[in-house]
């Protein structure tokens, strides 16, 4: 099981950590050491209906941050306009280089 953070646009958001199992974790992050993710990203990569089961899967059980030993990932949900303000997780160097290999 992993750790994710999940960050929302609300003015309460609470910084919820929720448990998934590696499949799931692997779903919304694929990429090796990648621990940073938008849910419009997610989505545009595997489709909505996979990304609502997996989403679902996500929400069950919140995790009491007072126990977590540590966080694995964040997940930004609504938060698309400040993607250039996240520094990504993968440096780009390295992520071009997968892209190129697996994407063309």
């Amino acid at each position: 099981m992993k750790n994710i953070q999940v960050i929302d646009g609300a003015l309460n958001c609470t910084y919820d950590l929720f448990a998934v199992t590696d499949e799931d974790f692997r779903s919304i992050f694929p990429l090796p050491g990648q621990d940073v993710e938008f849910i419009e990203d997610f989505v545009g990569r595997v489709g909505e209906s996979v990304a609502e089961e997996v989403c679902r899967r996500l929400w069950n059980p919140r995790v009491d941050k007072k126990t977590v030993t540590g966080i694995h990932a964040t997940l930004y949900f609504g938060l698309e306009n400040k993607k250039s303000f996240i520094r990504p997780s993968v440096s780009l160097r390295w992520l071009q280089a997968w892209t190129d290999r697996y994407w063309l």
